[in-house]
């Protein structure tokens, strides 16, 4: 078996445990990969975990559920995106407990490519699905990677205008790779395999529950600059998707529509809470600092890198909230975080209850 491939297959393994995010990463910073955790002692693990946690490792995943998963893994272009790998996507390191695992098919070199999310209702209007499909084609031709949800409606079209432009586009989904939901989209998902990519922290075989699509949204919005609201009623997945958008730090755009459309409810009352009113794509480049003459930098909230030597200068000796650390250093609070997801992988510094960072000694 190749390196890559046992690399693979131990993230795998290591995946169906389901481990809580705190005790995952305390053991690979103390054993350095997935493979050395899964090959460790109970012993050795007591030592970094907790009991319960050591005998959740050691328990043998479902074997059904591990045979799927290499199965899966052993198709071609079908792949796994870790939180060790150099290009795991650097927007959800920004989050609170990103996936330590992603499935994938596609162009990996989208996962940190500028992207913005087009989300909206399943069951769009006519003018709805326009608005989605040639926003998408104008803010792919920008250079923008289009994310959105491969659902009925607003995300297909979205989808479908960005497979249009000259940059491609990104559908994360709620269920297992190996399954297209809904059915009917089985042709799109196969032309965002080609040139684009499907992702999902899924594994293979997961069917669509409900309880796994609002962790999907909040991979939408996490992965992009920002989200873009086409059509919604006012109870709808697409207002969930925006407000993870605001939590997250990133950009929310409505589009209006007539005050007796029940989609436009949605749309109005995201943009009484303070989401940006969008009429063409031009004011989602301009505020993004990509029109032309436009100030500003497309890279600088998602990937611009950040002086290790700087941040911790500013963590001093006693822990410190992210406010604090923003405060010190001038640097945005979502790229703070995913500098310290980075250093705490590393060993170099700890979380601490309450939403408090130390270096460690």
């Amino acid at each position: 078996m190749s390196t890559i491939a046992a690399h693979r297959e131990a993230w795998a393994s290591l995946s169906l445990r389901m481990l809580p995010h705190d005790a995952l990463i305390a053991l690979l910073r103390a054993f350095g990969s997935p493979a050395a955790v899964l090959a460790a002692s109970r012993a050795q693990l007591s030592t970094v975990v907790p009991d319960p946690i050591v005998t959740m490792l050691l328990a043998p995943p479902a074997a059904e559920m591990l045979a799927r998963t290499l199965a899966w893994l052993a198709e071609p272009g079908h792949d796994i995106v870790a939180l060790d790998d150099t290009d795991y996507p650097r927007a959800l390191l920004e989050l609170g407990y990103p996936p330590p695992v992603l499935f994938f098919v596609g162009r990996r070199e989208l996962l940190n490519q500028p992207a913005l999310a087009i989300v909206g209702s399943r069951n769009a209007t006519a003018q709805g699905l326009d608005n989605a499909r040639n926003f998408a084609h104008a803010l792919a031709d920008a250079g923008l990677t289009i994310i959105s949800g491969l659902a009925l409606g607003v995300d297909a079209a979205a989808h479908e205008g960005a497979l249009l432009g000259a940059g491609s586009t990104l559908a994360v989904v709620g269920t297992g790779l190996d399954r297209v939901y809904p059915a009917r989209h089985r042709d799109l998902a196969h032309r965002i395999a080609d040139q684009g990519g499907l992702l999902s922290e899924f594994l293979p075989g997961t069917p669509p529950r409900e309880k796994n699509f609002p962790r999907r949204n909040r991979l939408i919005s996490g992965l992009a600059k920002g989200v873009l609201v086409v059509e919604a009623a006012q109870k709808s997945g697409s207002l969930i998707t925006a407000r993870y958008a605001g939590e997250q730090g990133r950009e929310v755009f409505a589009i209006p529509g007539s005050i007796h459309s029940p989609l436009a409810k949605g749309c109005h009352q995201l943009i009484r809470e303070g989401a940006k009113l969008v009429e063409t794509a031009q004011d989602i480049l301009e505020e993004l600092g990509m029109a032309p003459g436009a100030t500003g930098n497309l890279q600088s909230t998602a990937s611009a890198p950040i002086s290790e030597s700087a941040l911790l200068a500013a963590l001093a000796d006693d822990p410190v909230d992210i406010d604090t650390l923003v405060a010190r250093t001038g640097i945005q609070a979502h790229a703070v975080t995913a500098e310290l997801t980075e250093l705490e992988l590393a060993g170099i510094v700890a979380s601490l209850p309450g939403g408090r960072w130390q270096r460690r000694r």
